[in-house]
This record gives structure tokens, sequence and C-alpha cells, in this order.
């Protein structure tokens, strides 16, 4: 029997739909090659929003990965995929069951709740703010009010990580470390912000910086590439980070989520210490 050329995948929410998303991404880079087609739905609350996703998965059988709340709804699509045959998958179901069991309540079943104007909303956009306020060592004056503050040689994602952290509801700063320029003075003397080092591989940054000028149509001859200074640009910032006691992390060949969350894995661990202390 012949494998069909790709797969045809549904994802199905009444939200914004980056959970199923990503758990979809996550599921998928387990599996090397299979080509999948994707048909996402958001923002599914109503009879007649479920009618146009029902009559894609009959047009196009394939797997079913939801996040619904409501019961009727919910009801309805897997009935209507139990009778074609295909699989159905509740992603919060677990999650919710295990929770409710152990809270002893049960869930309010309102969708998008996790997208509410509260507070933590608000605060990530402050944190968002004050992301691109601090960003590549600008208005150092701020950065004790940082909770964490990245250092690192020049393309080390370091922007990308502290936008993703301010995601997170973490206000993150970023500073350059450029051979033979001062650090800001302020960075030297903070004991509240985790301060941490970034670095890569020097072959890694060379390909990245040079493929980088060639976006910006920038061929003159440079230094910015140059194996014998980069090399020592890395080798100076990490025994910098190493003199003042910063924890490092080399982001070499990691996506910036993995380089984020080695980031709160250290903040998490840092809180836990403090708390312990006091």
């Amino acid at each position: 029997m012949m494998r069909p050329p790709f797969v045809h995948l549904h994802l199905v929410s009444d939200a914004t739909g980056e959970t199923i998303h990503s758990v979809a991404r996550a599921c998928l880079a387990q599996f090397e090659g299979v080509d999948v087609v994707e048909h996402f739905w958001n923002l599914v609350r109503t009879d007649n929003q479920l009618d146009m996703v029902l009559d894609e998965v009959e047009a196009n059988p394939g797997i079913v990965i939801f996040t619904l709340v409501d019961e009727r709804l919910r009801q309805r699509l897997t009935v209507r995929c139990a009778d074609l045959d295909l699989p159905t998958i509740s992603v919060l179901d677990p999650v919710i069951a295990a929770f409710a069991a152990f809270f002893g309540k049960p869930s309010k079943s309102l969708p998008g709740r996790q997208h509410a104007l509260d507070a933590a909303y608000f605060n990530r956009m402050e944190a968002m703010d004050f992301a691109l306020g601090c960003d590549d060592g600008q208005s150092s004056t701020n950065l004790h009010k940082a909770e964490v503050i990245l250092v690192g040689v020049s393309r080390t994602s370091k922007t990308p990580t502290c936008l993703y952290l301010a995601n997170r509801g973490i206000r993150a700063a970023n500073v350059p470390y450029v051979p033979n320029r001062p650090l800001p003075q302020e960075l030297l003397h903070l004991k509240q912000p985790l301060i941490v080092g970034l670095t890569q591989d020097p072959s890694r940054l060379i390909d990245i910086r040079r493929n980088r000028l060639k976006m910006l149509h920038q061929t003159d001859s440079t230094t910015y590439f140059d194996p014998e200074v980069v090399n020592e640009e890395v080798r100076e910032a990490r025994r910098f980070f190493t003199r003042n006691g910063w924890p490092v992390i080399d982001v070499t060949r990691r996506a910036i989520e993995e380089t984020a969350a080695e980031v709160l894995s250290l903040l998490s661990r840092r809180r836990a210490a403090q708390l312990q202390s006091e």
C-alpha cells in the first residue's frame, strides 16, 4: 500500500490557536520525511464556524487536534470525526482534568481566557516596551530596572531573546560587548538583575556575520567577520564574563526559545535561592 504524498492536519481552536500550533510543531519535529498540510482554524465559537471546519475536514480527511471548551461544539466535532473514522485529540483535556482534581473545582470552560486584558497582559506589554527601550545598550540608566540583562558580542541573538522574554513578562535588557569599548559603568555595579553572558562558536558567528552583511549589501572589506579578530573577540568576552561571575550560555545552534528557557531557568533558581536566604 502506497503512502499518501502528504497528510492533512486540522488545527481547531476557539482562541488564537497558539497552543495547538505550538503542540503540533513540537510533535511534528519528531517525525522525519512526513509532509503535512496544515488547515488552521482559530476563533471557532459558533455553529456556522464549526460547519466550515467540518466541511473542510470531510473534504480533506486527516488528524484533528482541537482546543474547544464549549461542550456542545466539542461533541459535534468529535462525533462527526468519529463518523468519518478520523482521530481527534483535545490537547488541553488531560491538563484541565488534573487541575480540576487537584484544585477541587471545575474549570470555567470559557474560550480565550488566557488572553484576557488582565494585569499579566499589561505586564507583558510593559516588558516589551522596556526591552525595546533598552535594546543594544540604550537607556543604560534604566538597567537597574531590568530583571535580566544579556551581554554578548554582535549577532548572539540578544535582541530576539529579550523580546521573547518580554512576551513572558520579564523585563530584559541587552548590552553589546564590543572590544576596546567600555561597558556602561552602571552594569558593573548592579546587584539585583540577573546578568547573563551569551557566547557563540566563532566559526558559526563568522558565517552569521558574513550573511548579515550580504543582506545589507555591505561587501566592503571588514574585520567584522575576520576569523582571527572574531576568535579573539569571543575569547575576550568569555574571559570578561568569567571574571565578573556571570553565567554564560552558548547560543551556538540554539533556537531563541531554548536560550530564553535557559535564562528563565537561571532566573528561577536565583529567585528560589534569594527566598531561602531571607
